[in-house]
């Protein structure tokens, strides 16, 4: 990506951030909900619904397996952790608290219990009747790749696979662009995880280079933070005026695109503080504590 690209998309990242007012009421920052959480894992769901609290939305609901709920909500007084992935009626349960929400991460420690992802593909088509915008990741992906068509005629949808998640949804292919398209459909936008990550448009048919960034240090937890970050920023683009303040069309970018540049551009950052602080020893605990100074160096208004 040559610099003035960086800069431009840089900057439309940047525009979607909205200025805190104090005409603002809670919840209008993001109510963002997390969709997994498992016996064997719990920290995952925990580390993306922290990431979207830090990078600025103001509620987070976790709808996780009852065996993990203690745990979460251990880990955190600010989540709002709900366990009910494993009710009998769990989509029931879950479908009145969808409206009250702005994006949905699915995937973050979810497992791959069949009557899991049963529940969570029933739940992505509940979301699929309002369009609700979604974040996949993690198990998430697994289920999409064994059952591509849950995002036929499905948009506002981010992936956020890593290389052998997307090798399972595309196989192995040199065009990823026209395999994605024909796989998940012309609608999605898939933010692939690498040294530097790249965004597809299965729309436009478009790619967008992200710059390099980061560390070699690659801990665990490291990609929930990053769907966290991506489900803030989302809202974030999504809810924007019509135009800004210069009377341009916000338009004139997809809100998709611009909220996973950001969402990359400023987790690599903070893996690059924290490395700095920590070296080898770093753990995605330690990324998040960069979160704010990351945030502050590239995103935050001059003027509140």
């Amino acid at each position: 990506m040559s610099e003035s690209q960086k800069d431009i998309w840089l900057e439309r990242a940047k525009k979607i951030v909205p200025k805190l007012r104090n005409d603002m009421h809670k919840g209008q920052a993001g109510r963002i909900g997390i969709i997994g959480g498992s016996s064997e894992y719990t920290g995952a769901p925990y580390y993306a619904g922290i990431a979207a609290l830090k990078v600025g939305c103001d509620l987070v609901h976790i709808f996780c397996h009852s065996s993990a709920a203690v745990p979460i909500k251990c880990y955190s007084p600010e989540l709002i952790v709900h366990p009910l992935l494993d009710a009998e009626n769990a989509l029931d349960l879950i479908e009145p608290w969808l409206s009250r929400l702005h994006v949905l991460v699915i995937g973050s420690g979810l497992g791959r219990d069949r009557q899991m992802l049963h529940i969570v593909s029933e739940l992505i088509m509940c979301c699929k009747k309002s369009q609700k915008p979604l974040v996949i990741d993690a198990d998430g992906l697994f289920l999409i790749s064994q059952n591509p068509s849950l995002l036929n005629d499905y948009k506002n949808v981010i992936l956020t696979p890593n290389a052998m998640e997307l090798f399972r949804i595309i196989g192995d292919t040199n065009d990823k662009l026209v395999a994605l398209s024909e796989k998940v459909g012309k609608n999605i936008i898939v933010l692939e995880k690498a040294m530097n990550d790249r965004i597809y448009d299965t729309e436009t048919m478009t790619k967008v280079e992200c710059p390099q960034g980061g560390t070699n240090r690659r801990c665990g937890g490291q990609g929930d933070l990053l769907a966290g970050a991506v489900a803030t920023f989302y809202h974030w683009a999504l809810n924007l005026n019509s135009k800004d303040n210069s009377g341009q069309s916000i338009h004139d970018f997809n809100p998709a695109i611009a909220a996973c540049y950001a969402a990359t551009y400023l987790i690599k950052y903070c893996n690059k503080l924290a490395y700095e602080k920590h070296g080898r020893s770093m753990t995605a605990v330690d990324m998040i504590d960069t979160i704010h100074s990351g945030f502050n160096e590239y995103f935050e208004h001059e003027k509140f």
